[in-house]
């Protein structure tokens, strides 16, 4: 194996995010054939190198991979000060998870979490391009023209300008459920579009990310990603 950023290296044994460990390193706390690395860019070979962290040997962290279906109330962060229920609280694993990308609060739906680097930096990188679908739920009376205009599309303004492609599954009288696709997190970017328009969220769930959906697993479910789900995934965000 040829030589890598050192901070890849720490990021992908599971030491901590790929910033995290550029901190550790120029904290001094790093060695590298017992060297103290603490400046950047460093480079290392992890096959051939000694490297240390605080003391610590490094090795190879098993990667995992599961998909959790998130229920409402649940956030997406490794922990809470105020002691609120996390993601990774409801995936038992003796690796250290991170979850990719965020669903907010009252959110619910699919999100993976892992503790492979790479895979989380580029689930979480737009320019992959990964399409996320939702199901939008609207609650109350649906003034005139709204299907009409939900059937356009959103433009998303969060990270560039994208259009959300839209279908409308139900449109009743006090109520109208859409899919919305697009590459980018929108909870916040629809929910502002949709508070202009009138209309007030009932439900938003994420039930797609690219071509993984959720059957199988129930709200607060988790399962292990299949080997042909990682290698698409690999092959989407790049062919890593």
């Amino acid at each position: 194996m040829s030589q890598q950023r050192l901070q890849k290296i720490l990021a992908a044994a599971g030491i901590s995010s790929r910033r995290k460990c550029e901190e550790l390193i120029l904290e001094g706390v790093v060695r590298v054939n017992g060297r103290v690395v603490d400046s950047l860019p460093a480079f290392a070979d992890p096959q051939v190198d000694v490297i240390t962290v605080n003391g610590r040997k490094l090795r190879s962290e098993q990667k995992v991979y599961f998909l959790l279906n998130k229920p409402k109330g649940i956030i997406c962060t490794t922990s809470d000060p105020h002691g609120r229920k996390t993601a990774i609280d409801l995936v038992p694993c003796r690796q250290r998870l991170l979850c990719a990308g965020r669903l907010d609060t009252e959110t619910s739906g699919l999100i993976i979490l892992t503790n492979d680097s790479e895979m989380l930096n580029r689930l979480t990188h737009p320019r992959y391009e990964l399409r996320k679908t939702y199901t939008i739920s609207l609650k109350g009376q649906m003034a005139e023209g709204v299907v009409e205009k939900i059937k356009k599309g959103f433009w998303l303004s969060a990270g560039g300008r994208e259009k959300a492609a839209v279908k409308i599954l139900k449109a009743g009288s006090s109520e109208l459920i859409f899919e919305a696709t697009v590459c980018q997190s929108l909870n916040r970017d629809i929910s502002s579009i949709l508070a202009r328009m009138g209309l007030t969220i009932k439900s938003l769930r994420r039930t797609k990310i690219g071509r993984i959906d959720a059957k199988g697993v129930g709200i607060g479910s988790f399962r292990p990603l299949t080997d042909d789900e990682i290698a698409y995934l690999k092959k989407t965000t790049g062919g890593w």
